[in-house]
């Protein structure tokens, strides 16, 4: 276990290790017993990030010419869905000196779009992971003075079902989980990790051909979406409370434009420039809604009244009894539009649709109408394509 912490949100947090420095750990530690012959009990490893990991080796077998062993995950105190698993690693010899090959098995699962960080066909093991077992054979290689060329492949027994929990499905990696990990330490509730994960997805969405996308924050959009659109689902992209790196990372891949779709418990947040919009982050929803509010006439009551709201929806109700909901709405819109053109530059074409679970859609932007016509069309020319 990795005795390494972090503090957040005035909590102590354990690090834990990712299934990239399992894949590693284990493959340098078949490489030992295959080259040595010697039981390995523990094997260490150097991270990325300069942490060095003291790993126990698992279930190692070994035949004539291969060895095989495990590493068991540790996410630490992050809620990690490969947490328990283990990670196998099978060195065998190939026939040419020198050479190195790394491979996916049972459990890792296979690139099937374009726009990943490997190629399709690849197994979905990626760049530092690959790295990071290719520099542990080598060293493993050389310290017992051999050249003889190594296989690594790589399992996870029950990635198959565990990948179903990921984001993996909807990236086009079949039948597993992948080999992730970019310092080789986890770090608890890790905000970079899930921003990667929403880069990697519309990197994958740009690369195969949709220059226009739908941002959705969430569950309740995607419902309202599946409710409304539903012929758009494939367009979209999940990017959480993260809506400005979301819109940094489309305005980075070339993306032409942009619609976000979201509850209004999030999305009244924009109207003040508030691109991540969880609520440690910054909440200000009453406030927002009462200053325009007042700029629309409410009375020093409704003011007050809508200060001490709990819900959106409570608000949106004071809003409609005293007459002012739609102009209230159309003044949110515009400041929305304003603060997403703003983050963007103006270099993408950009819209905003945002709604209730009791009122529907209670809003959108100028250019919402032209942007689904936009992702209609691409939809239609993605289908020929296929």
């Amino acid at each position: 276990m990795l005795e390494e912490y972090v503090v957040k949100n005035n909590k102590r947090l354990r690090l834990g290790y990712t299934t990239g420095s399992c894949a590693a750990a284990a493959a340098k530690a078949a490489a030992k017993h295959l080259l040595g012959g010697k039981p390995v009990p523990y094997v260490e490893l150097m991270t990325p990030k300069g942490i060095l990991l003291h790993l126990e080796v698992l279930d190692l077998k070994s035949g004539e010419g291969w060895t095989s062993c495990a590493i068991e995950k540790d996410g630490g105190d992050d809620p990690d869905a490969t947490n328990g698993l283990l990670v196998y690693a099978r060195v065998s010899f190939t026939e040419n000196p020198g050479e190195i090959l790394i491979d996916g098995g049972q459990g890792i699962g296979r690139v099937t779009k374009k726009g990943l960080e490997q190629p399709v066909g690849a197994a979905a093991i990626n760049k530092t992971p690959r790295s990071m077992i290719f520099q542990a054979l080598e060293e493993t290689r050389k310290a017992h003075g051999v050249s003889r060329g190594l296989k690594a492949v790589i399992s996870i027994p029950g990635g198959e079902k565990t990948a179903e929990k990921t984001f993996n499905p909807r990236l086009g990696i079949v039948g597993g989980l992948s080999v992730l990990g970019t310092s080789g330490i986890v770090e608890p509730m890790s905000e970079s990790a899930l921003i990667a994960s929403i880069q990697v997805d519309i990197r994958m969405q740009i690369a195969n051909g949709r220059e226009y996308l739908i941002l959705v924050p969430g569950n309740y959009g995607m419902d309202f979406l599946e409710g409304t659109r539903a012929e758009l689902l494939t367009e979209s992209v999940k990017c959480s409370n993260f809506l400005g790196e979301a819109l940094d990372a489309a305005l980075e891949q070339g993306a032409k434009g942009v619609l976000l779709m979201g509850h209004m418990g999030k999305f009244v947040k924009l109207a003040a420039g508030i691109m991540n919009t969880h609520s440690r982050n910054a909440d200000g929803r009453m406030e927002i809604l009462t200053a325009h509010a007042c700029l629309c006439g409410a009375d020093k009551d409704t003011l007050r009244e809508l200060m001490e709201a709990v819900t959106t929806e409570d608000a949106l109700e004071i809003l409609e009894r005293v007459g002012i909901l739609t102009s209230v709405m159309e003044r949110l819109m515009e400041r929305m539009e304003f603060y997403v053109n703003h983050r963007c530059y103006g270099k993408l074409e950009t819209g905003v649709i945002t709604f209730s679970s009791g009122r529907g859609m209670l809003g959108k932007t100028s250019r919402v109408d032209r942007l689904l016509e936009k992702l209609e069309e691409q939809k239609r020319r993605c289908e020929g394509q296929s």
